[in-house]
């Protein structure tokens, strides 16, 4: 039994993709924590919610630059979205590649929405300008403004899960075996984001302690879950794991990244900050290192690892 026996043509990815799965994955965390903090938070979160919506917009296109980096032809990027002979919309709901697209593209107009809200200060001290109305849209109009961050928060979590998905329908090696990629990458790009905001928040003192402590509890039970879907996941793959089939390579270098996911990326800022008593900010800037750390390092060996079984089944095809 050779890998050619568990998946059928994978495509060809790059570094580029590493860095759109981590960035993306943050883009959508980073939203919806954002929005969460407006929609249940109080006044002193505001200049956390205001960061979380500047990182997203920038994080997601600049995650798109990378998906058309990666591209064989990056000048037909639009294909994806119009008909390249008529120009109109293209959806095609069957297709995962093509509902994705459409959920990155409208987390983007959110993002970009609240981005430029984000632009003329947080939601209750706006500076006047141009760019006052954006502002109005995400905090001016009651049920409206909430509506409208939910929504976005709906697309967030999809442009978050949704690069795990797409391992997962285009018959990567190994990942193809499960339907948990999606959740996985889900976790850590919500955990990935909160460390983000964890990190800038303490950097620019714009974070309390209530909130450090809040989002530091809110990043431990992410990780308990990302911890839970690797077991489950782990469990899931074992026929293949137990089966000799892989190349030595994934069960020692990738295997080896893994485990540090694993070690390092998930049960270290657990043991870091898992006592809210003992947490403080160094330690808070520790665990959300690693845990940024862990989650690249999940992206890279998701996407690389698999690479290599591809290329060494191509080498052995001749």
């Amino acid at each position: 039994m050779t890998p050619s026996e568990f998946f059928t043509v994978a495509p060809h990815w790059t570094w580029w993709i590493v860095f759109y799965f981590f960035v993306g994955g943050i883009a959508g965390g980073a939203f919806l924590i954002a929005a969460l903090l407006d929609l249940v938070g109080g006044p002193e979160d505001r200049q956390v919610s205001r960061m979380g919506y500047l990182i997203a917009f920038p994080a997601i296109s600049l995650g798109l630059i990378f998906l058309v980096l990666d591209l064989n032809q990056p000048l037909r990027f639009w294909h994806m979205m119009l008909e390249n002979h008529t120009f109109m919309p293209s959806f095609k709901w069957y297709s995962p590649i093509s509902f994705g697209s459409w959920i990155i593209a409208g987390f983007q107009a959110f993002a970009g929405i609240a981005f430029l809200a984000a632009l003329v200060g947080p939601g209750d001290k706006p500076r006047s300008g141009p760019l006052r109305p954006f502002h109005k849209i995400v905090y001016g109009m009651g049920f409206l403004s909430k509506l409208f961050l939910i929504l976005g928060s709906i697309f967030a979590l999809g442009t978050a899960g949704y690069t795990g998905i797409l391992l997962t329908v285009t018959n990567r090696p190994v990942w193809a075996n499960t339907n948990l990629m999606g959740w996985l990458f889900l976790f850590s790009g919500v955990s990935t984001a909160v460390a983000t905001l964890i990190l800038l928040g303490i950097r620019r003192k714009a974070i309390g302690e209530d909130l450090l402590h809040r989002l530091a509890r809110f990043d431990d039970w992410l990780l308990i879950g990302e911890l839970l879907l690797i077991v489950a996941f782990l469990a899931s793959i074992w026929e293949i794991l137990s089966s000799g089939v892989l190349p030595a390579t994934w069960y020692t270098g990738w295997g080896l990244v893994f485990a540090f996911v694993v070690i390092a990326g998930v049960l270290a800022p657990l043991i870091l900050t898992i006592r809210s008593r003992s947490l403080t900010r160094s330690s808070a800037t520790l665990a959300a290192v690693l845990v940024l750390l862990g989650g690249f390092a999940l992206r890279l060996v998701a996407v690389m690892s698999s690479e290599t079984i591809h290329q060494l089944e191509r080498v052995a095809g001749g």
